[in-house]
């Protein structure tokens, strides 16, 4: 079987009704998939979106995108985004870049980062994701690391880009910038290319993406991506989120990191379906995304634990909802109280999903849980498409159900044609994660006697108290149920006795003030939810946290501060000890 025929064979099993059947059919299509041979060559673009999607539903809609500001909307069919990405890539070609070559991609959401990603697909060039935050000092370290062979930009990112090249004496073959700038290329002139372009001869092995990983620990890695652990491995998230053809689908993603290839890009474009980008400039307002759901109908919508907290501000029963079939989330695990109130509302459940940038969906709710089957707090079960389990300290395999580990993916039966091909330059930490037959994911996890996931934290997140060990998942989950409390942050504090304590940064809703009153409900909230060994036993509200470009809390920088803070004896003016309330006893 062909690889065109394998994704039709995929695309129809997304049709069937999510039953037990359509499950059993998964499985079977997995089970067949994971040890099949690849061919010598694979062009998705070419072979796919082209070969399958451009000549069956050409003038369907690919790409919807709007400036919800403005309500501007903009759409291409599959037919105009295949001549959009084609001429992109005739114009790098004409500058010289060629396959091997590499091109950022510093764009906001505008309709040129999707033409940029097929462009370099196809013509078999390493795109490498940048997120339009990154500083001119964010760039110099990535321009040192894989200098830019060609790069693409806004305006704005293009000043931070100039200014980290003339530091780092890097000069690009080309640059374009989606305006005007002196000593770029306007991206206006790409569009008088031909709209027609050979695809490059990619083998499976060929580099495709590199992403520099947001990281919670160093110095950002370089993630290699293949021409097929993307575009192919990607089935896994397709199946995970539910999109059928035809559907809206929506994913709240910035591009620059992987989760915008994980549902912006692939999941849709791989069934069929239509991909929508809503475009803001500055903060995320909950009402106005909210208000674009509804607006535009979309079915299946996917977005990050920051998004979702910041709905819960919102009235819910304000919008018309009825479009929407699948609603999933990925990143950390959702609180429970989420969940609830989403589906009350909307009648849908979310369901959460796992994976990683070096994966694609690799532990997750799948559609056919809806209806009965979703356990809330738990990620689901592994995929189809990787053989998972947990592994203890000595790397021995957990058998018994409540006991943490790490998670891995076995390779021994056969390697997840998702998971990523290398950390580029770096075979030190290729040594750590990859050892024996296990590929180790950096997080723990524990699974019950059902078969069902539940997330623990990142390997150097987890808090030890006492000889105990504490995921900061469960503290802030147990904080979040407090009516004050938006968001929350756990992290270890070093202590001289207990070795750490548990930590939280608070942040308040709005209405709410720091106080000792406020503190002391918040301890005595979590005195009544938690085990005594997971209390926090300092809490301090605070305005923000530092987060990384895909919205997961940047604990390991929370650390640093706070090991410096205990170093000085520094007490924090919105800090309270649980100690200094004679209220809550001896604990």
């Amino acid at each position: 079987m062909g690889l065109a025929d394998l994704y039709k064979e995929f695309i129809e099993l997304t049709k069937m009704e999510n039953t037990e059947e359509k499950e059993k059919a998964m499985k079977a299509f997995f089970d067949r998939f994971n040890t099949m041979q690849l061919p010598e060559y694979f062009n998705w673009a070419e072979e796919i979106f082209e070969g399958i999607h451009v000549k069956e539903r050409g003038k369907q809609t690919a790409l919807l995108w709007v400036d919800i500001e403005k309500w501007e909307e903009k759409k291409y069919s599959y037919s105009e985004f295949a001549a959009e990405g084609n001429k992109l890539l005739n114009y790098l070609r004409k500058h010289g870049v060629e396959k091997g070559n590499n091109l950022y991609m510093m764009i906001p959401l505008l309709p040129e980062i999707w033409f940029g990603t097929y462009a370099h697909i196809k013509g078999g060039i390493v795109g490498v994701p940048t997120a339009t935050t990154m500083t001119a000092r964010d760039l110099d370290f990535r321009f040192k690391t894989y200098p830019p062979d060609a790069v693409i930009a806004d305006e704005t990112s293009a000043e931070s880009i100039d200014e980290a090249l003339e530091k780092t004496n890097v000069k690009p073959k080309v640059k374009i910038v989606i305006g005007e700038r002196d000593g770029w290329e306007s991206y206006d002139t790409v569009r008088k290319e031909s709209s027609e372009a050979e695809a490059a001869k990619t083998r499976p092995s060929d580099p495709i993406f590199c992403f520099f990983t947001s990281g919670t620990t160093g110095l950002p890695k370089r993630v290699i991506h293949t021409a097929v652990s993307y575009p192919l491995g990607h089935l896994s998230t397709a199946y995970i989120i539910g999109i059928r053809p035809g559907d809206m689908h929506n994913n709240l993603s910035q591009p620059g990191w992987a989760k915008y290839a994980w549902s912006s890009f692939f999941p849709p474009l791989i069934v069929g379906a239509t991909t929508t980008g809503f475009y803001y400039a500055g903060r995320l307002d909950g009402d106005r995304y909210l208000e674009a759901v509804a607006k535009y109908k979309i079915s299946t919508f996917c977005a990050p634990p920051t998004a979702w907290r910041l709905f819960m501000l919102s009235d819910l029963s304000k919008f018309n909802f009825e479009a929407l079939r699948e609603v999933v989330s990925a990143g950390e695990p959702l609180n429970p109280e989420i969940i609830e109130k989403w589906k009350k509302y909307t009648g849908t459940e979310i369901r959460d999903f796992y994976g990683q940038t070096e994966s694609t969906a690799m532990i997750g709710n799948p559609p056919w849980y809806s209806g009965g089957k979703i356990i809330s707090g738990s990620f689901g079960r592994p995929t189809f498409m990787y053989d998972i389990t947990l592994v203890d300290d000595d790397g021995n395999e957990i058998t018994k159900p409540g006991e943490e580990g790490h998670i891995v993916v076995k390779l021994d039966k056969w390697r997840a044609i998702g998971l990523f091909k290398e950390y580029m330059g770096n075979p030190e930490k290729m040594k750590e994660v990859f050892v024996g037959d296990y590929y180790y994911t950096g997080d723990k996890a524990y699974f019950d006697e059902n078969g069902y996931w539940w997330f623990v934290g990142r390997a150097d997140d987890v808090i030890k108290s006492s000889d105990y060990r504490v995921g900061p998942f469960e503290v802030e989950s147990a904080l979040i149920e407090h009516p004050a409390v938006a968001e929350a942050a756990v992290v270890g504090s070093p202590d001289p006795i207990r070795y750490q304590l548990v930590k939280a940064f608070v942040i308040l809703k709005p209405g709410y003030e720091p106080s000792r009153e406020l503190a002391l409900e918040l301890f005595k909230h979590c005195k009544k939810v938690l085990a005594k060994y997971k209390l926090p036993r300092i809490i301090e509200f605070v305005p923000e946290v530092p987060k990384t470009i895909s919205g997961k809390i940047r604990r390991i920088e929370l650390r640093k501060m706070e090991e410096e803070l205990k170093k000085k004896g520094e007490k924090r003016e919105h800090e309270y000890f649980y100690q200094d309330f004679p209220e809550l006893k001896s604990s």
